[in-house]
């Protein structure tokens, strides 16, 4: 009997990002959640901070009658490690590309501070996710995604996840960050794999060296993966499929052998 596997993906992306990885794990039963706003309308009221994220993934991982292997992807990897740093009873293991952001000298990158900025923000805002289809490919394809990813990502980008990206920023202000990473060793109650994508030239998750320290701090192990980028789900799902194969095989109560890198 397989543990759970549930997958949370970031922004501004929605599910349909997971399908390469879910395909290379040979995972048909994989579970996404799409946080609330990205992807899926966030229900009235919802606060889109980075607490209400945490809370929201609790409340759906407490509806499996069984741990889960909890997996994210840029927010949704941030979303992961601090479900874990307050809800370790509800994973198995877990594993983040973006710890790097709970590193004390971490500034957040350059479009995050315009979003963090009132006026600035919504402008931005309006420009990325309020235009038609054709100028939210030219968004997509200006961040780095090529093909089938710019297409399915433009595709679910509306005014909706840009209010919701603005308040989820603004919560994440330093020196916020740097005060929730004071907590990553609790993450190390249930066993964690750092997922380091080297060739993530932009570097809006962390430095290596920050996601290096993050994730000595969270006790887990850590997976430099070279030649992989920031939008991997999509483009080099691969290498990661072998590391988390890897990982999930050496786990105590494991039923999974690990697979070549071949």
């Amino acid at each position: 009997m397989h543990t759970p596997l549930v997958l949370v993906h970031g922004n501004p992306e929605s599910a349909a990002v997971w399908g390469p990885l879910i395909g290379e794990l040979g995972r048909a039963d994989a579970i996404v959640l799409s946080p609330p706003g990205f992807g899926v309308p966030a229900p009235r009221g919802f606060a889109s901070s980075t607490t209400a994220y945490r809370d929201w993934l609790a409340s759906q991982l407490e509806l499996f009658r069984a741990p889960v292997d909890l997996v994210g992807h840029d927010w949704g990897g941030i979303h992961v490690a601090a479900l874990v740093m307050s809800r370790p009873d509800l994973v198995r293991s877990w594993a983040s590309d973006a710890l790097g952001v709970f590193a004390p000298d971490y500034d957040w990158h350059p479009r995050a501070q315009v979003w963090q900025q009132e006026g600035a923000g919504e402008e931005s805002v309006r420009e990325l996710w309020g235009g038609d289809l054709a100028q939210r490919l030219a968004v997509t394809s200006a961040l780095g995604m090529t093909g089938r990813l710019a297409e399915r990502v433009a595709a679910g980008m509306d005014p909706e996840m840009g209010r919701a990206v603005l308040k989820l920023l603004r919560s994440a202000r330093q020196p916020a960050m740097a005060e929730a990473g004071r907590l990553l060793p609790r993450a190390a109650q249930r066993p964690g794999l750092a997922l380091i994508a080297v060739d993530d030239f932009e570097r809006a998750s962390g430095t290596l060296a920050q996601h290096e320290w993050a994730a000595r701090q969270a006790g887990a192990t850590m997976a430099h993966l070279e030649g992989v980028g920031h939008w991997w789900p999509e483009e080099t799902p691969a290498p990661v499929a072998v590391a988390l194969t890897n990982f999930w095989a050496a786990l105590p109560d494991s039923e999974r052998s690990p697979v070549s890198a071949s």
